[in-house]
């Protein structure tokens, strides 16, 4: 039962290390977990910023290529609503 006993408190020892001890080291976990969260959040910022840049460049391109299509077709822009 000691040698249980020993081993929990081993295995505890070894999660007590990551867990701060006083307001000073529990100070500096916190700044430190925040500026991982900070960094975290900007680069899915950045990755979002960059997908929605990509998928308006898209839609610039679809609406050019709609447009020569347009005018390969002779259709107006305009000239739908007049028509009906």
């Amino acid at each position: 039962m000691a040698d249980e006993d020993a081993g929990a408190g081993a295995e505890m020892g070894g999660e007590a290390k990551d867990v701060p001890q006083n307001t000073q080291d529990l100070t500096v976990f916190v700044q430190n977990l925040l500026q991982q969260m900070q960094s975290r959040f900007q680069d899915m910022s950045d990755s979002i910023i960059g997908r929605i840049d990509e998928m308006g460049n898209r839609i610039d391109d679809l609406e050019k290529s709609i447009g020569e299509l347009m005018t390969q077709a002779g259709i107006e822009e305009g000239a739908e609503g007049r028509e009906a």
